[in-house]
């Protein structure tokens, strides 16, 4: 089972809202997943991005494969948590 850490779209029509879930590949976008890692909210300014962040290691370390979108969300969060521990 090849295991992808994607989007799922939630929200209304024009209201976008994405859940990001580790799913089996050959399930549709919006179907079946194993685990709901976090959330992306596009249509905020700030603070739109809340990961679980040992989940997401955890998935990364046994095999799964983040898609091109949710590999550049994870950089910025990690780049978020550097910031915040820094301050």
């Amino acid at each position: 089972m090849a295991v992808r850490i994607r989007m799922q779209r939630r929200g209304s029509k024009k209201k976008p809202f994405y859940a990001v879930v580790a799913a089996d590949s050959k399930m549709p976008r919006d179907g079946r997943f194993l685990e709901k890692l976090g959330t992306y909210d596009p249509l905020k300014e700030t603070d739109n991005v809340r990961f679980e962040m040992a989940r997401i290691d955890h998935w990364i370390g046994i095999g799964a494969v983040p898609s091109d979108t949710v590999a550049g969300l994870i950089k910025k969060a990690r780049g978020m948590e550097s910031q915040a521990a820094s301050v």
